[in-house]
């Protein structure tokens, strides 16, 4: 089962952290002029995602996704590489449009994550950030071309690394959309 790639970051098992990340820098793949950007503060949510949006790096089946606050997001060298991926999206990719790296995706139409940012946290320069806690939309890897008589096995790696696998996203987290939607919609109060 080990010969399954994953990601990376997480292919000989998760880190294990202490403490509360403080924050970081963010840095993409160009060797000069790299795009730098600042997360104040500890990440959440992080977790493998086999969607077909999500920024993959090389001989990767899964990204490695979490969130922070979108106020607590500064670029802070070479914005000017930018480009938002997909405007019609829900989450705003800003990727590098010399080296492909997605380094922040806000949330800015009216959604469960609005005012959130999809960040990689993998690109920190620093160490100490939360490791993945589960796998979303882990069929998804069969859109961009993975085997389906392969998937039994890649559930059973994720398994094997202490992550529980999803076709969607954590009950908790599709908790927290459905709560937010029948707020919206009038149907919950509290």
């Amino acid at each position: 089962m080990s010969n399954i790639a994953i990601h990376p970051s997480i292919d000989g098992g998760r880190k294990s952290v202490a403490t509360a990340f403080a924050g970081g820098t963010l840095v993409c793949e160009c060797s000069t002029n790299p795009v730098k950007v600042k997360i104040n503060g500890d990440i959440a949510h992080n977790h493998a995602c086999g969607c077909t949006k999500c920024w993959k790096p090389a001989g990767a089946a899964f990204s490695v996704v979490a969130v922070a606050p979108t106020e607590n997001v500064e670029v802070l060298e070479n914005g000017e590489k930018l480009a938002v991926v997909d405007p019609a999206a829900l989450i705003q990719r800003h990727a590098c449009k010399e080296c492909g790296v997605h380094m922040y995706g806000p949330v800015e139409r009216d959604h469960p994550f609005q005012g959130l940012s999809f960040v990689h946290p993998e690109r920190f320069e620093e160490e100490g950030w939360a490791s993945p806690g589960f796998a979303a939309f882990v069929s998804s890897i069969i859109e961009s071309g993975f085997d389906p008589s392969n998937m039994d096995a890649v559930r059973a790696r994720f398994t094997d690394l202490d992550l529980e696998p999803y076709d969607c996203l954590s009950p908790a987290l599709m908790d927290f959309i459905a709560t937010w939607t029948a707020k919206k919609n009038g149907v919950l109060t509290a």
